[in-house]
């Protein structure tokens, strides 16, 4: 199944879209709302079932879509279920909105410079398994993450090394999240330095908040580091994206493992 998660304002753009890949791949096998839901469905219920069957999930990302809530979502339950390996998160570039965090060193589709087009040439090649981005697209980063909930109200964050030791272990946990409702460990540490940060300005404008971890190793690709954020009942998690340190006063997002 091909998920497109977008928001309505976008629409003109995406229809063509939508049209062309089910030319391609059949109208059943795309995931688009003005075919997938009908007047009475429930929105929540049918966006869950689409995201169950979903193997391929194109974000497009714009200013519209990022303020969307319904469309934070859908694309947070993706990457959730993209760190299982169970689906592809692609983001698609729409407008020269910046990408949220958590995404901004995944590969992209760059509609917004390349064309319609051509961008749609690259989504067939993502489904088909061919190559199609281009390395420019590609920041490399030694370090991702992985997100795996081990209970209704606890949720881990594995930081790991991909290719060589990582001297400096400080990370800021970006949240939507207040202060108090969140409680951050490291369980596998036997001390760590930790702090609340109300109001961090992102690259893209965005003011969000952020919990400092700071442990006392680097990390190694044997050795990751194992972050546990708990929510008490009737608090949802509101999980943004990690920035790793990399200078005195430079913090980099770090990709989610896919």
């Amino acid at each position: 199944m091909i998920f497109l998660s977008h928001n309505h304002n976008d629409k003109g753009i995406i229809e063509p879209i939508a049209i062309r890949l089910a030319d391609i791949f059949g109208q059943d096998q795309v995931f688009y709302d003005s075919w997938s839901m009908q007047p009475g469905d429930g929105i929540i219920d049918k966006m869950n079932e689409g995201l169950e069957k979903t193997t391929h999930f194109f974000f497009f990302v714009s200013a519209n879509s990022l303020k969307s809530n319904m469309v934070k979502m859908e694309w947070q339950n993706a990457i959730f279920k993209a760190s299982n390996g169970k689906c592809k998160v692609i983001p698609v570039r729409l407008d020269s909105s910046s990408m949220p965090a958590i995404l901004s060193q995944s590969l992209y589709i760059d509609l917004y410079s390349n064309g319609l087009d051509a961008s749609i040439g690259q989504m067939v090649n993502v489904i088909q398994g061919n190559s199609t981005f281009s390395s420019s697209n590609n920041v490399f980063s030694n370090l991702t993450f992985e997100l795996t909930q081990k209970s209704e109200n606890e949720l881990e964050i594995k930081i790991a090394a991909n290719y060589y030791l990582e001297p400096i272990p400080n990370f800021l946990i970006l949240v939507d999240n207040e202060d108090g409702e969140l409680k951050f460990e490291l369980p596998n540490e036997n001390m760590f330095v930790g702090g609340f940060n109300k109001g961090v300005p992102l690259n893209n404008g965005r003011v969000v908040n952020a919990q400092l971890m700071r442990a006392p190793r680097g990390i190694t690709p044997t050795i990751p580091l194992r972050i546990l954020m708990k929510k008490t009942d009737g608090v949802d998690f509101k999980f943004i994206g990690v920035l790793h340190q990399t200078s005195e006063e430079e913090y980099q997002p770090i990709p989610i493992k896919q």
